[in-house]
């Protein structure tokens, strides 16, 4: 049974429930991770994808591992300004702002990011650091995403319409990314 097909029966089982699913590889596996797991979701043409979600600030899977969430006190989203601000200790800085690079790197695919990019100030210091840090990974990005999911530039196009948010296009300026 492939991956995704296997994952979605878990999924299904525990009624989609994150923290159910994730206790029930908990369970199965031994394991579990206090960040980022494997979940299953069905793309609109019936295939599952595999896409990686975060622990909930509610758990891991495991009361005896403590979620990234819960032990910084994230009951929420937060902007990448909010992330900076917040006084954690041994916060790595440069290392958010390259995780929050990574992130936007889906607005150039079309992904919908405004949970992201919205309140964009390119004004604000950290804005500069991000632009710094995107811009070399937006270079490219198409490219390298074609050739890593063996897709040629037609059937690309085809899946991922080109449509950028006011915000993302205001980052793109600012990292001196002009066309990706």
């Amino acid at each position: 049974m492939p991956l995704g097909e296997y994952l979605m029966e878990i999924a299904s089982d525990t009624n989609f429930d994150l923290l159910a699913y994730r206790g029930a590889l908990r369970t199965m596996l031994d394991y579990t991770s206090p960040g980022y797991i494997f979940h299953p979701i069905e793309i609109d043409d019936g295939r599952i994808a595999i896409i990686a979600i975060g622990s909930g600030f509610d758990g891991s899977g495991d009361p005896e591992v403590v979620s990234r969430r819960r032990e910084f006190g994230m009951d929420r989203l937060l902007s990448l300004e909010e992330s900076i601000r917040a006084e954690i200790p041994g916060f790595d800085r440069a290392g958010q702002i390259g995780y929050y690079a990574e992130c936007i790197l889906g607005g150039l695919h079309g992904l919908d990011i405004g949970d992201l990019a919205a309140g964009f100030d390119a004004e604000a210091g950290w804005a500069r650091d991000l632009a710094a840090h995107l811009g070399p990974l937006a270079r490219g990005e198409r490219e390298r995403f074609i050739e890593a999911t063996s897709l040629d530039a037609a059937r690309y196009g085809e899946r991922f319409p080109t449509r950028r948010t006011s915000s993302l296009a205001a980052l793109l300026e600012l990292a001196g990314v002009v066309q990706v």
